[in-house]
């Protein structure tokens, strides 16, 4: 049986993102910031019959969280198949302008959605080198697309009140640029998704479904060894092969 980490698992497209890996047989460590709350997703998750689960506590942006959680999930497997982080805010109470927004949140943000990451993905990195086909996942989301962003035709272009959780994102996205490569002459791959706009807490549940998000999210935890490696993917921006640019 497969195993998949997933962080911020215990809602919203990273729960739902749970629930679909464990219907395709999936063994699946939740992780969340609050253990309650990992706690009482899973117990949502074993009443629908999905019982290969569990939570584990992990706030990203605690070192020595995020140790324990590597040292409890070591404890029962040496092998990771899939990390996705999932984990994410979006810079605390608005505004998120780039002239209105305060440092304490450009900070917040780029501790959650970077170096957050960063921290997760080097403390589990040997475990998913135990797997014959790691795939870590980094979740992002089209907004933090450089080339996209500055293009007035883009539809998005004149929406500028998500400077800081844009900026976090672009930052993953140059991240999961290094990680590929530093991972181009193994099994693994590495790219980042935007599972799109989504109806969640983090939207004010406006958007899509979770599903349709978690569904975009899977698709490249399970692709196969011909698949991309070092790729951003968007299925909502780009219907056809999903790959957006930088």
């Amino acid at each position: 049986m497969k195993k998949a980490l997933i962080t911020g698992a215990n809602k919203g497209i990273g729960f739902e993102t749970a629930k679909q890996l464990l219907q395709k047989g999936f063994y699946v460590y939740i992780g969340s910031r609050d253990l309650k709350n990992g706690i009482s997703a899973v117990e949502k998750l074993k009443a629908e019959g999905l019982i290969h689960t569990e939570a584990v506590q992990l706030d990203v942006t605690d070192e020595r969280s995020v140790k324990m959680a590597r040292e409890e999930i070591g404890k029962k497997t040496t092998v990771l198949d899939v990390l996705i982080n999932n984990a994410g805010i979006n810079g605390g109470q608005p505004p998120y302008t780039a002239l209105e927004a305060t440092s304490d949140q450009f900070l917040a943000a780029f501790d959650t959605n970077v170096i957050g990451v960063a921290r997760v993905t080097k403390a589990f990195i040997d475990l998913l080198r135990s797997s014959k086909e790691p795939r870590i996942v980094n979740v992002s989301t089209s907004v933090g697309s450089l080339a996209l962003q500055s293009d007035p035709g883009w539809p998005a272009y004149d929406y500028a009140k998500y400077a800081v959780y844009g900026a976090s994102k672009a930052a993953l996205n140059m991240y999961t640029v290094h990680l590929a490569y530093e991972l181009r002459d193994t099994p693994f791959k590495v790219n980042a998704v935007c599972p799109g706009y989504t109806s969640t807490d983090f939207t004010f549940h406006n958007g899509g479904s979770v599903e349709t998000a978690a569904n975009r999210i899977i698709k490249y935890a399970l692709i196969d060894q011909d698949g991309p490696t070092g790729k951003f993917f968007s299925e909502e921006t780009n219907p056809g092969s999903g790959e957006i640019p930088w």
